[in-house]
């Protein structure tokens, strides 16, 4: 059923997120941290059994020079720089295995899917660990680190996801003039925030995304893995207000104020994992070309293959 606002509503709403003053500062400092570090990519090849799609297994130094993995898949026979999707991951699960997800190799595209550090236990294998730790938090990875921008987990998996970006450009298998970013869900909110982060990207595919307008979204919906930081505060009591200053540093609407690449997002109506109200505030926020398509009856699985055939003629128009 629907529990936000109506469509009509949801189109002219706008978040109560803020820019943090040091949030340009924050980020370029961050990146220039991780950048010292040699990108030291590695390709190997896969025997996967697969006639069509060649598959690497790649990593290369993220956040604090950590290895983070990654699936490279390419359609056979190739003999020059092909356009690039890279793909993020929803919330839970890794890069799963070598020979699933075909669809963007098989549509002669080079796909580099991004393992999660420290995710891949719920639904998707991973390989990625996450060596650095966190002070007390609640069951899951919102939580952890998150009373300091500096500890928080996801500064190390934003830093992580423009790496990857960093990696596709430096393979000589894709242009890197034509690099597109898409994820649904987490993945959606990860692409959304390469998007504020990286020049130069062709496209942008935020479907059902995660990790915007955290204002409303911890207090709008009861289902994690937003519910997760009210579990932390009803805790934590005391600590509102140093959790809310950290998220203002990884708010997807954040991000949006600050991309410029063409993007599409998607957002369903009865999603309260995401709501659209969320996904809207940071779809309004977005500064540069945009469009929005709304599943009125669907929940977070939004439009799945619908998406991705979205996308797909988008970037073959």
């Amino acid at each position: 059923m629907f529990t936000d606002l109506p469509e009509a509503q949801l189109r002219s709403y706008e978040s109560s997120q803020v820019d943090p003053p040091d949030f340009d500062a924050f980020w370029e400092t961050t990146l220039a941290e991780s950048r010292g570090f040699d990108l030291a990519v590695t390709v190997s090849p896969v025997d996967s059994g697969l006639r069509t799609v060649e598959v690497f297994d790649v990593s290369f130094a993220g956040y604090g020079g950590h290895r983070v993995h990654a699936w490279l898949r390419l359609p056979v026979g190739i003999s020059q720089p092909l356009p690039a999707l890279v793909e993020f991951v929803g919330y839970g699960g890794g890069r799963g295995h070598a020979v699933e997800n075909l669809f963007w190799s098989s549509a002669g595209f080079a796909h580099l899917q991004m393992d999660t550090r420290g995710q891949g236990s719920i639904w998707s294998p991973g390989d990625t660990a996450d060596p650095q730790g966190s002070a007390p938090s609640s069951p899951g990875f919102m939580t952890r680190g998150i009373e300091s921008p500096e500890t928080y987990y996801y500064r190390r998996v934003i830093t992580d996801a423009v790496r990857a970006i960093d990696a596709a450009r430096s393979l000589p298998a894709i242009d890197a003039d034509r690099i597109s970013v898409l994820g649904f869900s987490q993945g959606g909110g990860l692409a959304l925030a390469v998007a504020g982060l990286v020049d130069g990207l062709r496209a942008v595919f935020p479907f059902v995304p995660f990790l915007c307008d955290f204002p409303r979204a911890i207090t709008i919906t009861d289902s994690d893995p937003y519910r997760e930081i009210g579990r932390y505060l009803a805790v934590h009591r005391a600590k509102a207000g140093a959790v809310q200053n950290t998220l203002g540093y990884f708010d997807g609407v954040n991000f949006a104020r600050r991309a410029s690449a063409p993007a599409r997002f998607s957002t369903a109506l009865m999603d309260t994992t995401c709501p659209p109200s969320t996904v809207f505030g940071a779809f309004n926020a977005y500064r540069g070309e945009k469009q929005i398509e709304v599943w009125p009856f669907n929940a977070h699985e939004g439009g799945q293959i619908e998406d991705e055939l979205a996308a797909l003629h988008i970037l073959t128009a």
